[in-house]
């Protein structure tokens, strides 16, 4: 009866784009905490924004890995347990809705394991002024090239299902 309600073909609903979109803007724009239009800044002016945006970094990069301390283990678990499960899901038993989940963790997975590597460069060479700004200018390129191949791959999937099984069912 929900299923009646609520579609379950994922690609050819106009919402999982939206939320491809919102999900891939969100995360180029806010690199290890910082939102881009301050990174600007603080290349172009340095002073002010140049400290506000080392001092989130450096919060974020350790809150990302006290928690990643704390919880790493059980958080590999449960992502492991959660990925497995949507893919036998997905291949095994061709569910469009758990295919159109994996197209959309599998990359942010990706981006979490960059994002951990970023912070304990942050965390390790203890980073500030041009060299931080550096690590989030490469961080942000490395993230945007995840988002424009996952993208891309989830596009020529989505199309290659309605094309295969119709819009319409």
């Amino acid at each position: 009866m929900i299923f009646e309600v609520i579609d379950m073909r994922s690609f050819s609903n106009l919402w999982f784009w939206i939320a491809l979109a919102v999900l891939w803007s969100t995360t180029s724009h806010f690199v290890l905490g910082v939102p881009h239009d301050l990174f600007r800044r603080a290349l172009r002016e340095g002073g002010q924004p140049l400290t506000d945006t080392e001092h989130l970094a450096h919060i974020y990069c350790r809150r990302l890995l006290y928690i990643t301390r704390m919880g790493g283990l059980f958080l590999v678990a449960f992502l492991s347990f959660l990925t497995t499960g949507l893919l036998v899901l997905a291949v095994v038993y061709g569910i469009e809705f758990a295919q159109a989940l994996l197209c959309l963790l599998v990359p942010l997975l990706l981006v979490g394991f960059l994002n951990l590597r970023a912070s304990r460069a942050v965390e390790r060479d203890a980073l500030t002024g041009d060299d931080l700004l550096a690590l989030l200018r490469r961080h942000r390129m490395a993230l945007q090239t995840v988002g424009m191949f996952a993208i891309f791959f989830t596009g020529m999937f989505g199309m290659f299902q309605n094309v295969t099984r119709g819009v319409f069912g």
